[in-house]
């Protein structure tokens, strides 16, 4: 059986690295490409370069930032996508107090005050009983770094002046699978639940005991659930 191409696309400040268990434990029945979104600053400009590197037909997951990107190709390119997941990420645009917040890091790290995923952050990103994960939160730190100040600055414009994916999460009509952690502080069950209700047909799983980063803080679940979802 043919092999389906899936486009990962990741989060703000992750790499590569970031999917590495979905790319090794899916590679018998899919051939995944991961999206680098560390020189575009609009979700836009991101969505064309999936477009521009995928073939005609393809699955596409995406996560928080990824998602929302996700939402862009689906939007442009309704009848080259598959089947579409959507995990730890919101249709909505942000309040008005997390745009503040955006611009306050974007200020910070203009005036060379970029400090990555710091300690500090990490509880908004991962379970609380992984704070403790030394190889977790290192590889996590390291993957920001490798993103750098000004990846992170054109990613949170980017983010910042993303479309409101509201209006047309009714006309998405590939299968789609919506995935959130039980515990993710960014974009909490109430973001996964609104998408889920939005899309036709849309199946929500949660996973348990997870923050914001299932992938890598439960792989073997994460995969499962990729593998239904590719097998449809």
């Amino acid at each position: 059986m043919a092999r389906i191409p899936l486009a990962l696309l990741p989060g703000l400040l992750l790499d590569r690295g970031f999917w590495r268990h979905q790319e090794a434990a899916l590679a018998d029945i899919a051939e995944p490409w991961v999206a680098d979104f560390s020189s575009q600053d609009s979700v836009e400009a991101m969505a064309e370069s999936v477009l521009a590197a995928m073939p005609a037909r393809f699955a596409l997951c995406g996560l928080s930032m990824g998602g929302y990107v996700a939402l862009s190709v689906v939007r442009k390119a309704p009848e080259r996508v598959e089947r579409l997941c959507l995990m730890d990420t919101r249709a909505a645009p942000d309040s008005p107090e997390v745009t503040r917040r955006r611009r306050g890091l974007l200020q910070l790290a203009q005036k060379g005050q970029f400090k990555g995923v710091t300690p500090k952050l990490l509880p908004l990103l991962i379970h609380e009983s992984r704070l403790g994960d030394a190889r977790l939160t290192t590889d996590l730190m390291a993957q920001a770094e490798g993103i750098g100040r000004d990846g992170f600055l054109r990613q949170q414009t980017a983010i910042m002046n993303r479309p409101d994916a509201r209006p047309w999460l009714a006309g998405i009509r590939c299968p789609t699978l919506v995935m959130v952690g039980r515990q993710d502080a960014l974009t909490p069950l109430e973001n996964a639940t609104e998408l889920a209700a939005g899309i036709p047909d849309a199946r929500l799983i949660v996973v348990e005991d997870c923050g914001h980063l299932p992938p890598l803080e439960k792989p073997e679940e994460t995969n499962a659930e990729l593998r239904r979802w590719l097998q449809g």
